[in-house]
């Protein structure tokens, strides 16, 4: 089965990372390929493009289109990007950019099997990869109703998680998705589950898959991997979509920027720190009208970039 993905805001971060031929890049979320295949044809035949990715599949869709499309200048890994500086060759521990779209993947939200949307029936696992120990079910049907609420809080920012928790755990076993959005049902009072924006089973699906795959805190582990990886004038973008990831994002990147650590009542810096990176996106970059139009997906991407210094 072959899958098209449509890259977010493609044009965008191509413009910020300006890929050269003989360049070094990394893409640490393959996906789709969409980032992949983009700087391959920028950097030319004589430079390279490392992309990685944690879902097995991916990996294997990525084998067969570099054979096809016969793109000789990309190497590609299975692994996590939280552990970029351990999976990365010695040939990339300088590179020119790196690029981080911590969006699904179109295949992966298609996928039944992978129980990712709520808008097709599967299995509950929203793993990205097979080797994840805890996958999604595990969660719904083996956690306190406090630690549930926790993380459909935590990483949902669920108004009515306590409500929605008790339910869950009220309707076990739970196997599938259609069993989880029944249980969803339940436990969220009815004038919450008419006239929203999103779905009202948007953010628990959210909140169970940044759980099951520890996005949140991979996220943390792999920006200043990445930061160490760029050699001087090298570019980090990151695509986010959702608030909390790109709270993360933003704090890292301003942290980065700042030349002085000494706390307001010091009246002269002594720390002496330097800037490390400097911000190219004051503020985020949003997809055009015209892309949301044509890929709903990236409705709610934001685009941050910094160049190290």
């Amino acid at each position: 089965m072959r899958y098209q993905h449509q890259p977010v805001l493609l044009k965008e971060v191509m413009a910020f990372i300006n890929p050269g031929p003989g360049q070094l890049m990394i893409d640490g979320t393959l996906g789709g390929g969409g980032y992949t295949r983009a700087l391959a044809r920028a950097v030319t035949e004589s430079g390279t493009v490392l992309a990685l990715d944690v879902d097995e599949l991916a990996v294997q869709h990525a084998q067969e289109w570099l054979k096809t499309e016969k793109i000789k200048n990309v190497q590609v890994i299975n692994g996590n990007f939280a552990d970029l500086k351990d999976l990365v060759p010695e040939k990339f521990t300088k590179v020119d950019g790196i690029v981080l779209d911590l969006g699904l993947s179109s295949a992966q939200l298609d996928d039944p099997g992978r129980g990712f949307s709520f808008l097709r029936e599967g299995p509950l696992n929203m793993a990205f990869g097979e080797t994840d120990k805890e996958n999604t079910g595990v969660i719904v049907n083996r956690y306190r109703v406090e630690d549930l609420a926790a993380i459909l809080k935590n990483y949902g920012e669920e108004r009515f998680a306590k409500s929605v928790a008790r339910a869950i755990v009220a309707a076990r076993p739970i196997n599938t998705v259609s069993e989880l959005l029944a249980a969803i049902d339940r436990g969220m009072p009815n004038a919450a589950k008419h006239g929203g924006k999103i779905h009202y089973a948007t953010k628990t699906f959210q909140a169970l898959r940044l759980a099951t795959n520890r996005e949140l805190e991979n996220l943390r582990r792999v920006l200043p991997e990445a930061l160490t990886l760029l050699k001087r004038g090298g570019r980090l973008a990151v695509v986010s979509f959702h608030s909390l990831e790109d709270r993360i994002v933003k704090q890292f990147f301003r942290s980065l920027s700042r030349d002085c650590l000494c706390p307001p009542a010091i009246p002269k810096c002594v720390c002496h720190h330097r800037a490390e990176a400097k911000i190219l996106t004051p503020k985020p970059v949003r997809p055009t009208a015209f892309e949301v139009t044509g890929n709903p997906r990236a409705r709610s991407a934001k685009l941050r970039v910094i160049e190290k210094l």
